[in-house]
């Protein structure tokens, strides 16, 4: 193998004598439907892979030209279908920004828990699905099971399971009442035993280890080249967490390690997941036990957030802001600006460029999602290994089809 991953030269698939292509997706189980690899083979062995995308592809972004800054939150929940709340807070987040909004303590608490209990569910997926994969499939049930307290969270705090669209312009739909932070303690309770039987189940287990251990290297190196954050950055040494590097919130309040490892294979990218779930669990008990009172959204005298029902029925000036809001070519002005802004989502830095023409409605939007960056990242480091490691490389890198076509 090349010193340098990126000094590859580039070879036409089927170029090379002796040699013979395989579609790996996306009909197979472990591409979800939704991803399609085309590889090169020299027997068992790949001599040369290209993703191939276009198949779950919605035109989220031109609808972000279409739906103003509110509506568009729905959209973004579809993007990683895996952690929803967490598009919701970097969408809002780039929003504000442009705005210049400084949202209440509350509010900024509140999007901690719900981004914290996203990045979770999102490591659950991402490990129990990459242990069913290979063949695990009791730790996939011990990981699902918690994920479905967390989605009783969701629909506690929104009324939606899956897509909660729980965000808004300057706040959030409704504030936390008892029933949603009884849910919450709930999983806080039952995470300790889910992890450590997934720990148990895996990490002691022969075959799991060395199908990972030492499989899809991929070098600081080569990562920071590839532009990797997140989990798969970290797994190779590259220490860069949002959430320190550029705080955002109320993170600096909380006290928490940023895991990583210097391996760079499978494992490692599957053991950083795990021990950020730890580390999440452990913000999560700190931002519940330091939960501030008071408004979680801003003024209404702002113009900007949308007023509570309660507001709405008792007041005037709420009426009249409900009305201005959602009524067609009426709401607030924007500065006419672009901005970017991004915050650490369970696989690395999602971030979101926009342009604004003075309207509540974006003239340009663009994601910076990680899957679509990290997708490419899997031909060089499936080079040289058989077909059984591609659902091993495949699983710890956590593709979200939905991040590739926008």
């Amino acid at each position: 193998m090349p010193a340098n991953l990126l000094d590859e030269p580039e070879v036409e698939i089927g170029s090379k004598p002796f040699t013979w292509t395989l579609n790996f997706g996306p009909q197979h189980p472990a591409t979800h439907t939704t991803l399609r690899l085309i590889l090169e083979l020299d027997g068992e062995r790949i001599v040369r892979a290209i993703p191939d995308i276009g198949y779950l592809h919605s035109g989220f972004e031109k609808l972000g030209e279409h739906l103003n800054f509110n509506q568009y939150v729905t959209i973004v929940d579809r993007k990683n279908y895996i952690s929803p709340p967490m598009n919701e807070v970097a969408w809002h987040h780039a929003v504000e920004k442009l705005l210049d909004i400084e949202l209440t303590p509350r509010c900024q608490y509140i999007r901690v828990i719900i981004g914290e209990l996203a990045r979770i569910s999102d490591h659950l997926l991402c490990t129990g699905a990459a242990a069913l994969d290979l063949g695990a499939f009791t730790a996939f049930l011990f990981a699902f099971n918690l994920r479905e307290l967390i989605y009783d969270v969701y629909e506690e705090m929104s009324g939606y399971r899956f897509h909660p669209g729980f965000t808004r312009v300057g706040g959030v739909l409704y504030d936390f009442n008892d029933r949603v932070l009884q849910r919450i303690r709930r999983v806080m309770e039952s995470f300790p035993q889910v992890y450590s039987d997934m720990e148990k189940l895996l990490f002691r287990n022969r075959i799991f280890l060395d199908r990972l251990r030492g499989v899809g290297v991929l070098t600081k190196e080569a990562a920071i080249s590839l532009s990797c954050t997140g989990p798969i950055a970290r797994a190779s040494g590259v220490t860069y967490d949002l959430r320190k590097d550029e705080p955002y919130l109320v993170y600096p309040e909380f006290n928490f390690d940023v895991p990583y490892m210097t391996e760079g294979d499978s494992f490692a990218r599957f053991f950083v997941r795990m021990e950020e779930m730890r580390q999440s669990h452990l913000i999560l008990s700190q931002a519940l036990a330091k939960l501030p009172t008071g408004p979680v959204n801003v003024p209404i005298a702002e113009k900007f957030p949308l007023p509570d029902k309660g507001t709405v029925y008792n007041s005037m000036e709420g009426l009249i802001q409900h009305f201005e809001l959602i009524m067609p070519n009426r709401g607030f002005e924007s500065p006419k600006n672009e901005v970017y802004a991004a915050i650490e989502s369970p696989n690395g830095e999602l971030g979101y460029y926009l342009v604004a023409d003075g309207s509540q409605t974006a003239w340009r939007t663009r994601t910076r999602p990680p899957s679509f960056i990290h997708f490419q990242v899997f031909p060089h480091i499936i080079k040289d290994h058989l077909i059984a490691d591609v659902v091993a490389i495949l699983g710890s890198l956590n593709i979200i089809a939905a991040e590739l076509d926008r």
